[in-house]
């Protein structure tokens, strides 16, 4: 007699019931905190227009999107999908970076402090700032590593350690 591991249909339901409460309850918590869809909207209009201003970050940013309407709406999609489990952001942003040239942990720990600064101005309050700050940490250390293990091999496997916090 042989044992499926293939679940059944009633498994596959309860675990997809248990995926939709957590999303919900995740974006009741972010709401709760003011970070809903228009908090969101304006604060990456807010953060990119930092960006494009910034002498160390504009040109970079500059040298690759030519089309900004569109990067910001890729980027309110990614911060829906990151904050609130939305599911609507489909992209490798890897891959993006890692075919950015001398992007280093000074750029990123350059980007996460201007991340920071938008957010202590727009949020309403220091739990939201810490909510979408450290997915914001959480993120940039991702790309960080993944870009120093793509560039240095395992050696580049803590390469966000001491990124700043919110």
């Amino acid at each position: 007699m042989s044992v499926s591991a293939r679940p059944d249909d009633e498994q596959v339901e309860r675990h997809h019931a248990q995926a939709l409460k957590a999303r919900a309850e995740k974006r009741a918590h972010a709401e709760a905190l003011g970070v809903d869809e228009g908090f969101v909207s304006y604060f990456v209009e807010a953060f990119y227009a930092r960006i494009r201003a910034d002498e160390v970050l504009g040109p970079i940013f500059a040298a690759k999107i030519h089309d900004w309407d569109d990067h910001l709406g890729r980027m309110k999609r990614f911060w829906r999908s990151v904050l609130f489990s939305s599911g609507e952001y489909s992209g490798n942003p890897m891959v993006k970076h890692v075919a950015i040239p001398d992007l280093e942990r000074d750029h990123f720990a350059h980007w996460l402090e201007l991340f920071y600064a938008t957010l202590r101005d727009l949020a309403a309050n220091d739990e939201a700032v810490q909510l979408v700050g450290a997915r914001a940490r959480m993120i940039a250390d991702s790309l960080l590593t993944g870009i120093a293990m793509k560039r240095d091999g395992l050696a580049g496997s803590r390469a966000g350690q001491g990124l700043p916090t919110p």
